[in-house]
């Protein structure tokens, strides 16, 4: 049986035996460890099954999307594009060690979704906007004696941002996504964008 429609299973068994979600969430990650659905996949499972759902296996989805670009199918990409349940992706930056051909090759035998980066585009990656920052800060002013004593002062500060901070960093990500799709990629500045979610 798939990974996928295994942890569903336990999902539907915790969620018929009035097992809180997040204990779910802990015994899906206990037992499957760095192959956990997502938290947002276990909780819209859960929701779904306790809704009522009985299959825990995916809908049925259409074919492949079209590649011709007609205002049809630029709204269907759109749509696919804000889905909630994207699986694993990963934000390509551009960076030259991210296109090397062992990653590339990798990423696509894990079939894993890439996202890529626009062109100086730094308020769509959450480093930019949230982790450099918070890093450099107990760095700056200080003269460190070897290359070992920053790593070790780097990850003090990283280890010192609470997990809650970056869950939160991911999901402005993903409205800085939003904002982006609503304003058709034209520039913009500021937070006073309204768009419909």
């Amino acid at each position: 049986m798939d990974s996928k429609l295994e942890q569903r299973t336990c999902i539907k068994f915790c969620c018929k035996n009035e097992i809180k979600c997040s204990d779910t969430l802990k015994m899906l990650q206990k037992c499957y460890g760095d192959d956990t659905l997502s938290k947002t996949q276990v909780y819209q499972w859960y929701e779904r099954l306790k809704s009522g759902r009985e299959a825990v296996e995916d809908d049925a989805r259409p074919g492949r999307l079209s590649t011709s670009k007609t205002d049809e199918n630029v709204d269907e990409i759109r749509q696919f594009i804000l889905r909630e349940d994207l699986g694993l992706i990963l934000h390509d930056d551009n960076a030259p060690s991210h296109n090397a051909l062992i990653i590339r090759e990798f990423l696509v035998k894990n079939n894993t979704n890439t996202i890529q980066q626009p062109p100086n585009s730094p308020d769509l990656a959450p480093c930019d906007f949230f982790l450099f920052d918070r890093l450099k800060k107990p760095l700056r002013g200080t003269r460190f004696e070897s290359v070992e004593a920053i790593k070790l002062k780097s990850l003090e500060a990283l280890m010192a941002i609470p997990k809650t901070d970056f869950q939160k960093s991911f999901e402005k990500w993903i409205k800085r996504w939003h904002k982006c799709i609503a304003a058709n990629g034209d520039y913009f500045e500021g937070d006073n964008l309204n768009f419909e979610e």
